[in-house]
């Protein structure tokens, strides 16, 4: 977009927005000593895969200047239920969004009445005098009609500029202040990067000086369907998906959904997952530029040296894993693990930390930045601010929970009957991606002595994986069947007591921490169910 010429439309935006400003409360002087902070969220972005490498500026300006979480996590590796354990700080069957759907609790009338009035955002406004923005995609079933449509604004946002629904780049409604805005196709007043990236701009330009703001920028990029700005249409002609061990491979002693993909996958198939994977780099360059802009603009406002800066993204992706083209939902790292990048006040240049860290941890980060007593909020994550400070002796997590409930009805696909009742995101050769039973909980444990990964399944088999993931980065040998009963069975129970978990139990030590406690009896006095499906497994 270009900024040196105004449309009437834009003036008129920017006067309404610099009138609503003028109306804000204006807070004491000692806030605006207090930092601001900037959370940038990109949709599907992976970290396994190489997709922060178009983002040359966005490394220079935040991982260089800041600090790289090298193991950052997802809960739950889709968009709706990972974004509000963003929002809630809370792990999934705490803030009971499942999966995209309404259905599912993404963007209901529930969602709304019980979990959005106690988001961070919400808590930054009312409690800790903060001005908050958002631009961008919020949930996916954002803007139903069933759910109040664009009319609804979530409590805690002074500005609101959302998304109505899922990621497009042209031809979208945004909700402004809760009034629909219609957007067509053209590049320079309508692509939906570039139009997040100006009203930031607007934003940072217009809003009190007097109160510390929050801004989070939710970009379309690199979400399907990967439509590049023009003069970024060329870019990564030779690129393609990489060719990693697990790549156009069989899933063998996986889950069914994984082992059901054809093996190898076609030419169309292998060209068509390349062509996404090249595309969707094309989207990061404009999301690349939007972070040039902001850190920019926040320099010459004199505002960057009292401002953190998150980057990271919603869940990971694949191309052509297992012979699965692309999607993601599945308990693999390609989907589960994120980029995270901090820069901010007290946050030495050109780190990396190999802590374990999850995006539930963002809520209660930027309260703590803000000064809100944590203990006052039910939320499930930790405070990344001992280790952005660098504080010596932190005591960290061992292990946390990653829990998806697969979308699909008990129904089978017309186009693909073989496959049986239940899958859905199916594609022409009747390769599925998610079905009503890809329904599963896993312990992800990172320690000094493991690195491993433990789920099961919620289906008539009660379907096991397990991965050590130092001699198996790639996850290609299920070791269910011969890992140690012992470990198995510690790895069962630490399951069941995170998937009933909420707030502080949530952040008790893990199977191979020093303060672990495990008393096989409990499995069977407290869980019963869980315990008798443990014991009549067949591993």
């Amino acid at each position: 977009l270009h900024r040196s010429v105004m449309s009437p439309a834009a003036l008129v935006r920017r006067l309404v927005l610099a009138a609503l400003l003028m109306l804000s409360p204006v807070g004491a002087s000692r806030q605006a000593r207090r930092p601001n902070v900037v959370l940038i969220l990109t949709d599907d972005q992976d970290v396994c895969l190489g997709g922060m490498t178009p983002l040359k500026k966005t490394d220079a300006l935040i991982a260089q200047m800041g600090i790289t979480f090298l193991n950052a996590y997802v809960p739950s590796a889709l968009c709706c239920p990972s974004r509000a354990s963003i929002l809630t700080g809370k792990y999934p069957h705490n803030h009971h969004v499942v999966n995209n759907t309404l259905e599912g609790n993404c963007s209901s009338k529930l969602w709304q009445k019980i979990q959005e009035p106690y988001t961070f955002p919400a808590l930054l406004k009312s409690m800790c005098g903060y001005q908050t923005f958002f631009a961008g995609k919020y949930l996916n079933e954002y803007g139903a009609e069933d759910a109040g449509g664009v009319g609804h604004v979530p409590p805690g946002w002074s500005f609101w500029y959302a998304l109505e629904k899922n990621s497009k780049y042209y031809n979208y409604t945004l909700s402004v202040n809760g009034k629909a805005r219609r957007h067509g196709e053209n590049y320079s007043t309508d692509y939906l990067t570039d139009v997040l990236a100006n009203m930031s701009l607007d934003f940072l330009e217009y809003k009190s000086n007097f109160e510390p703001f929050f801004m989070m920028i939710s970009t379309p990029a690199p979400h399907s369907p990967w439509t590049a700005a023009p003069q970024y249409m060329k870019s990564f002609q030779n690129v393609s998906a990489p060719r990693n061990s697990n790549f156009n491979i069989h899933g063998k002693n996986k889950h069914w959904l994984i082992r059901q993909a054809k093996t190898p996958m076609t030419n169309s198939s292998i060209q068509f997952l390349d062509d996404a994977y090249r595309k969707r780099w094309q989207t990061l360059l404009s999301v690349d530029d939007l972070v040039e802009k902001l850190v920019k603009k926040l320099e010459v406002n004199g505002e960057l040296d009292n401002t953190y800066i998150i980057y990271t993204s919603d869940n990971g992706y694949h191309t052509g894993k297992f012979s699965l083209p692309i999607d993601k939902r599945q308990l693999y790292e390609f989907d589960i693990k994120v980029p995270l990048l901090v820069r901010g006040p007290g946050i030495k240049p050109n780190q990396t930390n190999k802590m374990l860290v999850a995006n539930i941890d963002l809520g209660p980060t930027i309260l703590d930045i803000a000064g809100y007593d944590l203990n006052k909020t039910q939320m499930d994550g930790m405070s990344l601010l001992p280790l952005l400070r660098g504080d010596k002796n932190v005591t960290w997590r061992s292990d946390f929970l990653v829990e998806y409930q697969g979308e699909g009805y008990n129904g089978s696909d017309p186009t693909c009957p073989g496959l049986g009742p239940g899958v859905t995101h199916c594609f022409p050769d009747c390769v599925c991606e998610d079905s009503y039973n890809n329904t599963y909980a896993c312990v992800r444990t990172l320690s000094t002595s493991w690195d491993l990964q433990y789920c099961e399944f919620d289906d008539r088999e009660v379907f096991v994986e397990v991965y050590n993931l130092t001699a198996d980065p790639h996850q290609l040998n299920n070791i269910a069947k011969t890992i140690d009963q012992e470990i198995l069975e510690k790895m069962n129970y630490r399951l069941m007591m995170l998937q009933s978990c909420s707030g502080a139990t949530c952040r008790t030590p893990g199977v191979f921490d020093p303060g672990y406690r495990f008393d096989p009896r409990l499995m069977f006095s407290n869980h019963g169910v869980w315990a008798r499906r443990f014991s009549a497994r067949s591993l």
